[in-house]
């Protein structure tokens, strides 16, 4: 979306609230914040499997992490122990760091 149609669609009345004010009165800064890193964590490893070629299914051989696991993952339906995510990450060549906050 580009700057003109974000103006549009946030300065329209008949449109109604942004979804970031509305995410701001339903959720604390963090919660949202917590969300942001998961949606951030879950993009990288999409993005990583997706260059490397590998499907779910192949993750599952590497990893060792069930399919439908891997799956649930992605999607967002499942909040896994960080074992899992680090088995899901080392045969794509990823791991996690732990880094400042950018503010």
């Amino acid at each position: 979306m580009n700057k003109l149609e974000r103006d549009i669609i946030t300065n329209n009345p008949a449109i109604g609230r942004s979804w970031e004010e509305v995410r701001s009165e339903l959720f604390t800064p963090e919660e949202i914040a917590a969300s942001n890193l998961r949606v951030a964590l879950i993009g990288e490893l999409i993005k990583a499997r997706h260059k490397k070629g590998i499907s779910q299914k192949k993750l599952e051989e590497l990893s060792g992490v069930k399919q439908p696991v891997i799956a649930r993952m992605e999607k967002g339906s499942a909040s896994p122990q960080i074992e899992t995510v680090l088995k899901v990450l080392a045969p794509l060549g990823m791991t996690l760091a732990v880094v400042p906050i950018k503010k």
